[in-house]
């Protein structure tokens, strides 16, 4: 029932995402880019912008809402009958003063044996703070507010906004690159020397090769800069949160993952999801990871002057 109802929100979203593209494009009189005639480069470019960054941003708009439905996420507040929510939220506002956001970011929980937190929103003044009930249950006060103070920095840096920015630029590249050069490659010319469009079948197979191959390079470029924002909050959680205790997270994150290796739990792979942590990948597949190691994360921590 869970997986169907997320898959009836993630067709729903898209299919929100499709027709406000599409009627932005109407309001904009974006004419189509392809043609018999050939390609327009300028109405391509103004398409692939709008659907690669447009859809990018109404996706983080609901970003927060989304989070709610699929996750199960339930707020809680300071007067709530449990008090290890009430000191979940207590932290997390002491934090977010620290950091002086604008605005104190929603917080929630939601049933889970994985030991994951995360920060959404489309704002530092609509943000929310969700933390799994398996990482109330795992790690001890200090390594929880080491997981919310990086997960507070994500929030001060602005980290939703701009992951959200370079998705969309990535997004609008490879939609440009793929269509331009299948064009290019399966263009005619007629006898005056005009370029005309190929067949379209092929077109399309070449478009969605191209786009396939232009999206793996793409992810690269995301899972850098996601990296670099990871190593960005775990100093901004050190500062916040105090340095011995953003350590101490990542340490006890590290020891619950070892503690799951090598067993038969299906859960493993989801383990240890706080911060998004993974066994170290591969060189080659390091590419792709949208966390550095928790080994390296550490060990900057305790390397760097905050």
């Amino acid at each position: 029932m869970v997986f169907m109802k997320r898959i009836f929100l993630f067709l729903a979203v898209n299919m929100l995402v499709v027709l406000t593209i599409s009627l932005l494009l109407n309001i904009l009189g974006v004419k189509p880019y392809l043609s018999a005639q050939g390609i327009n480069y300028e109405s391509l470019m103004v398409f692939c912008l709008i659907w690669g960054i447009g859809g990018a941003f109404i996706s983080l708009a609901l970003s927060r809402v989304m989070a709610k439905w699929m996750m199960g996420v339930q707020l809680v507040d300071q007067n709530h009958s449990n008090p290890q929510f009430r000191e979940l939220v207590s932290t997390v506002h002491d934090l977010s003063r620290t950091a002086r956001l604008p605005v104190m970011p929603e917080v929630g929980i939601y049933e889970s044996n994985d030991i994951n937190a995360f920060a959404t929103g489309p704002s530092k003044s609509k943000s929310l703070v969700a933390v799994s009930t398996g990482l109330l249950d795992r790690l001890n006060q200090n390594e929880i507010k080491g997981v919310l103070g990086h997960e507070v920095a994500h929030i001060a840096n602005g980290d939703m906004v701009t992951m959200t920015l370079v998705q969309g630029v990535v997004n609008a590249f490879v939609m440009f690159l793929a269509r331009a050069i299948a064009f290019a490659l399966t263009m005619t010319k007629s006898e005056e020397g005009e370029e005309r469009q190929g067949p379209p079948l092929m077109y399309f197979v070449v478009q969605f090769v191209l786009e396939m191959f232009f999206m793996v390079l793409g992810s690269i470029v995301v899972s850098w800069f996601s990296r670099y924002r990871e190593y960005r909050a775990d100093a901004g959680g050190a500062r916040l949160a105090g340095r011995q205790n953003m350590i101490q997270a990542l340490e006890g994150l590290r020891r619950s993952m070892v503690s799951m290796e090598g067993t038969d739990s299906p859960e493993e792979p989801l383990a240890v999801q706080s911060l998004k942590i993974s066994n170290r990948p591969s060189r080659f597949m390091s590419l792709f990871s949208t966390h550095p190691p928790l080994e390296e994360r550490i060990e900057r921590l305790k390397m760097s002057v905050i």
